[in-house]
């Protein structure tokens, strides 16, 4: 599952606090918390037809996680969705576009650690690309990681920082053994989530996926559980093992960058009958007329 270079995206403007900048020209200070130590946190929106899908959870997740790591001066709802506004007119995309929005500590006074040196406020990243989902539909390779997510007492899941390197170690362990995604534990063994991902799994006709004790509060996956909750659909989050994964009916995988997609293969065996699942069309289904149906207008 290696992305390709949209042509569409060879000229684009990235909004790099409040500055708009031809993408080989953007960059951010070498004093900039990101560059001194990945301090920051993030978030992927995606824009259907003009409008950003759960966008008041995105902000808020972005806003909580930037509270947790005690980031000052973070900017209002409005003042970011004015950014969001302006780099999307800008680049005239109203469809189809997937974005990255990051919140940087900022530019420190003197290289270092120290929050203290951070004395100019955060910095606002807007980075909006033409991507259709990423995820191939037809069904996911996925292998297990030696690399375990953190539990709450090391780094919480619940920050959603721009400290990737846990899931880029086990993206390369991925890469190697010819999968798309990793599949990565938690420290007692149960499964987290994959590198990029949240994992689901259908076993006679019940949803379920992985408490967020060592993974995210994912959108994505908040939605699957609310879609189900709403249509009579069985689902509950629980502890699961790997065990569990090899004899579930279905497997899935949730995200803003891909929506929903099947998982057919883990660490070398077929899941189910290595087909994408009924339970899992009509999820996808659901979550696609949850799309066209919400959201919020941001712009013409």
């Amino acid at each position: 599952m290696l992305q390709q270079f949209d042509p569409r995206n060879a000229d684009l403007l990235v909004n790099i606090g409040g500055r708009l900048v031809h993408r080989d020209e953007a960059g951010v200070s070498p004093f900039d918390s990101l560059v001194q130590g990945g301090d920051g946190v993030w978030e992927g929106l995606r824009l259907y037809d003009g409008r950003i899908f759960r966008l008041t959870e995105h902000l808020d997740r972005l806003v909580d996680s930037a509270k947790a790591i005690a980031i000052q001066g973070v900017p209002s709802r409005d003042e970011i969705v004015g950014e969001l506004r302006k780099t999307l007119e800008a680049n005239g995309m109203r469809d189809g576009v997937h974005i990255r929005l990051t919140l940087s500590r900022g530019t420190k006074i003197t290289s270092g650690m120290d929050p203290r040196l951070n004395q100019s406020g955060p910095t606002l990243i807007v980075l909006a690309e033409w991507k259709a989902p990423v995820y191939d539909k037809s069904g996911l390779v996925l292998q297990t990681s030696s690399v375990r997510r953190f539990p709450p007492d090391c780094l919480d899941p619940k920050i959603h920082s721009n400290n990737l390197l846990q899931s880029i170690l086990a993206k390369i362990e991925a890469n190697a053994a010819g999968a798309d995604a990793a599949l990565l534990l938690d420290r007692d063994g149960y499964i987290a989530e994959c590198n990029g991902t949240h994992v689901f799994l259908v076993r006679r006709g019940e949803v379920l996926t992985s408490h967020t004790d060592a993974c995210p509060e994912g959108i994505t996956r908040q939605t699957v559980l609310d879609l189900c909750a709403a249509n009579g659909i069985p689902a509950r989050t629980a502890r699961l093992s790997l065990p569990e994964a090899y004899r579930a009916d279905e497997m899935f995988c949730t995200g803003t960058m891909g929506e929903l997609a099947a998982v057919t293969r883990l660490d070398g065996r077929t899941i189910g009958d290595g087909t994408v699942g009924g339970m899992t069309q009509r999820l996808t289904e659901l979550f696609s007329a949850e799309v066209q149906r919400t959201g919020e207008r941001v712009v013409a």
